[in-house]
C-alpha cells in the first residue's frame, strides 16, 4: 500500500449549469498526494478551491474523471457507501467548528464512531484529547471553551477514527494569529507523529507554510506548486494569480510536480 496515493484525482472536472450559464469550477485536475503529507491548497476567489476539496472528499461528485482515496475508487459509489466511507476513513475540520452544544467534549469527539456504528472508545477519545491539549476538558460543553479550544476539539474528532485523510477547509479562518498557530502545529504534528495525510484549503500564507507543499489553483486548474516556501513567496504567488491566468496559456510548472 506504500505506493498507493492517499488522494488521487485523474481528469477531474466539475461543471455547474448548462449552456451559456455553465460554470467550469474544475477544468481537469490530475494529482497524487502521498500518504503522510500535508498539502495546502490556495487560489483567488472562484479558483475552485472549495470544489476541489468537496470532490476529493466525496462531498460532491465530479462531472468527469475519477477520485481515489487510499486506492478506493469513490467516484461511482452510491450515497450510502460514500457516507460510510466519510465516517470511517476521512476526518473533517471546518472553519465553523460544527460541535453539538448539547454534548460534552468527549461525546463530540466520539460522535464519528457512534455514527459509524462502532463502539465508542473512551480510551481513544482520551488519547486524542490529550494530543490536542484538552485532556482536562472532556466533561465540558463546547460553549464553555474558547474558539481555539473548540477547533482543537474538532481536530480531535477528526483524528478519533484514525482516518486515511483529514480534509481541512479554512480551519484557522475564525481564530486569532496565536491560536491559529497552535491549531496548525497540531495538524503538522498529526502528519509528523501519526502519519496522517492532511489536505487544507486556506487563504493565509502564514498557514500554508506549515504544509509540505502548496498547490495554487486558478480558474479550476492547478497553476503551480511550491515546497518549502516562506510566507512572502507564497503571498507573491497568490498576488500574481488573477482570473483568467490558467486560460491564457501560462505555464503550469507545478502540475507535473504535484502529480509526482
Amino acid at each position: 500500500m506504500k505506493d498507493v496515493a492517499a488522494v488521487e484525482l485523474r481528469g477531474v472536472r466539475r461543471r455547474y449549469g448548462r449552456g451559456a450559464s455553465t460554470v467550469h469550477a474544475l477544468r481537469g485536475i490530475d494529482l497524487n498526494l502521498p500518504h503522510g503529507t500535508f498539502t495546502a491548497v490556495m487560489g483567488p476567489s472562484g479558483s475552485g478551491k472549495s470544489t476541489f476539496l468537496q470532490c476529493a472528499a466525496g462531498l460532491d461528485r465530479p462531472t468527469e474523471g475519477s477520485v481515489r482515496l487510499a486506492g478506493t475508487e469513490i467516484t461511482g459509489l452510491n450515497e450510502q457507501k460514500l457516507t460510510v466511507l466519510r465516517r470511517t476513513r476521512l476526518g473533517f475540520v471546518f472553519q465553523a467548528f460544527n460541535l453539538l452544544p448539547s454534548l460534552t467534549v468527549e461525546q463530540n469527539v466520539l460522535l464519528p464512531l457512534r455514527l459509524a456504528g462502532r463502539r465508542p472508545d473512551r480510551a481513544r477519545a482520551a488519547d486524542v484529547l490529550a494530543r490536542v491539549g484538552l485532556a482536562d476538558k472532556a466533561r465540558r460543553r463546547p460553549t464553555e471553551l474558547s474558539g481555539g479550544q473548540q477547533q482543537r476539539v474538532a481536530l480531535a474528532r477528526a483524528l478519533v477514527t484514525r482516518p486515511d485523510v483529514i480534509f481541512a477547509d479554512e480551519p484557522t479562518g475564525a481564530l486569532d494569529t496565536t491560536t491559529a498557530g497552535e491549531v496548525l502545529a497540531l495538524l503538522r504534528s498529526a502528519v509528523d507523529d501519526l502519519g496522517a495525510t492532511v489536505v487544507m484549503v486556506t487563504h493565509d500564507p502564514a498557514a500554508a507554510v506549515h504544509a509540505d507543499r502548496v498547490l495554487f489553483l486558478a480558474d479550476g486548474a492547478i497553476h503551480t506548486s511550491l515546497a518549502g516556501a516562506d510566507p512572502a513567496t507564497i503571498a507573491a504567488h497568490m498576488t500574481a494569480l488573477t482570473p483568467g491566468t490558467a486560460r491564457t496559456g501560462a505555464p503550469h510548472p507545478g502540475h507535473a510536480t504535484a502529480a509526482a
